[in-house]
């Protein structure tokens, strides 16, 4: 009876994560093996875990995960092809949309998906709803860079490829928020991504919004910098870089392109001859240093920002290392109460501004 007791009492102070465990390009199996290493790491964690329970029952068994997983089973998987519309009219079976339904019902505290980013937007969207005053939902990545904590925050990276002075001004106050309670930053510097640092650059929205974000930003107990530029992305100059979705999403895949070339012409170089191979060996602590400092699983994880829920977006070819470090970036905004405190942010923000005619100009919307 006590054993029970003390069970129960340890399942309800557990943080609750809610994993797509089938969207994956690399199946359950991987899925699995991620949240092997993430409750090894945190005793506090526990998981329910969405899919075909013929695939997953055996995973976590075989793991020894029963106790701290709820399978929850599914029929349908969603495709890295589908189309969100499609998925929107006939997902309800699917494993993405049963597990933003347990954050929906307030029984998981984040969801962990490595499934279609359009479809998973889509579908947090209408089933959790987006935030009171959240004009355009974000994706923020973290990029590593030469700040103490190693890292910044971009957004948005994917969800919106265009965006409006207002939705800009949105984007700077959400990633502001993420980084005070994600990275435990206690004033911000926010920038905003242009084509060069001088006032006169760029397109008529980007300097509207440097405008309202000059105004908006200091008053948010964040230092806004003004225009930053592509190389500012990992330097220590700002801590968060906004811009809209189209740019964003080249930039990232930019990066994580560059990161792993750079990989492989080194592994190239120490490769090409015996004293090359007997420098690789004499430089091994430091190769081992350079390649976690540049390995894009220790970043693996998107986050949604401006909806109610906490929802962490992984790479569809992630491995067991970076599941892991999405769900570590899941449990940790979900003990920060981060939704709360963003949709305090987003309430404490200046309403939009209306044309004369009643239509809202969302030039002045914040998060």
């Amino acid at each position: 009876m006590t054993a029970d007791t003390d069970q129960t009492r340890g399942a309800r102070n557990r943080t609750i994560i809610s994993v797509d465990a089938m969207g994956g390009d690399q199946g359950p199996s991987v899925v699995v093996a991620g949240i092997e290493i993430s409750a090894a790491k945190n005793p506090n964690i526990g998981f329910i875990v969405h899919g075909r329970a013929a695939e997953l029952e055996p995973l976590l068994k075989k793991r020894g995960l029963q106790e701290i997983c709820d399978v929850r089973d599914t029929k349908d998987v969603v495709t890295m092809d589908a189309k969100p519309s499609h998925v929107m009219r006939n997902g309800k079976d699917t494993s993405m949309w049963s597990a933003i339904d347990s954050v929906r019902e307030g029984e998981a505290q984040a969801i962990v998906s490595c499934g279609n980013t359009g479809a998973l937007m889509l579908v947090s969207i209408v089933r959790l709803r987006k935030l009171p005053g959240v004009n355009r939902p974000a994706i923020a990545c973290l990029w590593p860079s030469r700040n103490p904590g190693g890292f910044n925050i971009m957004l948005d990276v994917g969800a919106d490829l265009r965006a409006d002075p207002g939705d800009l001004l949105q984007y700077g106050l959400m990633g502001g928020s993420y980084a005070r309670n994600g990275l435990g930053l206690e004033r911000p510097r926010v920038g905003l991504l242009n084509v060069g640092t001088e006032e006169h650059k760029g397109r008529s929205e980007i300097k509207t919004a440097h405008d309202l974000m000059s105004e908006a930003l200091p008053d948010a107990d964040f230092d806004y910098l003004g225009f930053v530029e592509g190389g500012d992305i990992p330097s220590d100059r700002v801590d968060v870089i906004v811009t809209d979705g189209f740019t964003g999403n080249i930039a990232l895949k930019t990066g994580e392109g560059t990161a792993a070339l750079i990989r492989e012409f080194l592994s190239e170089a120490f490769r090409a001859t015996p004293l090359s191979r007997i420098a690789a060996l004499l430089a091994l602590t430091s190769l081992r240093r350079l390649s976690k400092r540049i390995d894009p699983r220790r970043v693996n994880g998107g986050v949604f920002l401006g909806l109610n829920g906490t929802v962490v977006k992984s790479h569809g070819s992630a491995d067991a290392t970076g599941v892991s470090a999405a769900i570590k970036l899941a449990f940790k905004l979900a003990e920060g109460n981060f939704t709360d405190r963003l949709a305090a942010r987003v309430a404490s923000a200046p309403a939009p501004m209306q044309d004369d005619d009643g239509s809202d100009t969302r030039s002045e919307q914040t998060g």
